[in-house]
């Protein structure tokens, strides 16, 4: 039965405002399209309230993490900061962790069915980046929970943009991936649907679902290059792209 979607956000955001992110009351009745609709009426809630929504992100794009978390298709959730690389985190944020990512800046709107060559004809620019994560909630077992609440996003670490290189291939650039001083893992950017670019692709499509476009400006994250990794207080990552540059950042004690 569907839910009545008005109530619903209500209570989403008063669960979210006493640190309650995946309501109880609402394990196993939400749709993905519910869940999606949720997530977008708390970031209007949120940008109404003084926070700026500055892009997007699509996740669960490589197999690595698909098996992490047992779920099998991409989804996206709505990018509300970024900061700089070498910035460094509260060590506050819930089970906060960490993936590799290339991020891309849009100086044209994308909407609807688009092509890979007009997602690089819009393209800005590129950053090595990292998504911050926090879990504030079981993905695995409540996947429409879980998007309902952003599909775990906090923030965005970008390092030095690059413009748009067309020698480059993003299907090959190598993610080399370092945890306090020690590598820990290298990916590829064939992982990522094949390659990022498949991901502004999806993800356009996707959002005139719910009457959303990647907007003039915005930024999107197009999915990790290896799994997820959890940080704690004191870790630094670090990781650096082939050919496109290196991001790194800190976990205050």
């Amino acid at each position: 039965m569907a839910i009545e979607m008005t109530s619903a956000v209500d209570e989403f955001w008063q669960a979210r405002s006493r640190g309650e992110y995946f309501p109880a009351a609402y394990e196993g009745r939400l749709s993905l399209d519910e869940a999606y609709r949720i997530q977008l009426a708390l970031i209007d809630r949120r940008v109404a309230a003084g926070e700026s929504h500055i892009g997007w992100k699509v996740g669960l794009t490589a197999k690595a993490i698909q098996e992490q978390f047992g779920f099998h298709e991409p989804v996206f959730g709505c990018i509300l900061q970024s900061f700089p690389s070498g910035h460094e985190l509260p060590p506050n944020l819930i089970k906060p962790g960490f993936e590799t990512e290339l991020c891309m800046r849009f100086a044209r709107p994308l909407q609807g069915e688009v092509t890979p060559q007009q997602v690089l004809d819009a393209l800005e620019c590129i950053h090595p980046s990292f998504e911050i994560i926090e879990t504030r909630g079981d993905l695995t077992g409540h996947i429409a929970l879980a998007l309902a609440d952003n599909a775990q996003q906090h923030s965005v670490i970008l390092g030095s943009p690059m413009p748009p290189d067309p020698s480059i291939r993003l299907d090959q650039v190598v993610a080399r991936v370092m945890l306090n001083g020690k590598e820990i893992v290298a990916g590829t950017g064939d992982a990522v649907l094949g390659n990022p670019i498949n991901s502004v692709v999806w993800l356009a499509r996707k959002l005139t679902e719910f009457g959303r476009s990647i907007r003039k400006g915005d930024v999107v994250m197009t999915g990790s290059f290896v799994r997820q990794f959890p940080l704690a207080p004191s870790d630094h990552a670090e990781a650096d792209f082939s050919g496109i540059g290196r991001v790194e950042v800190d976990v205050a004690r």
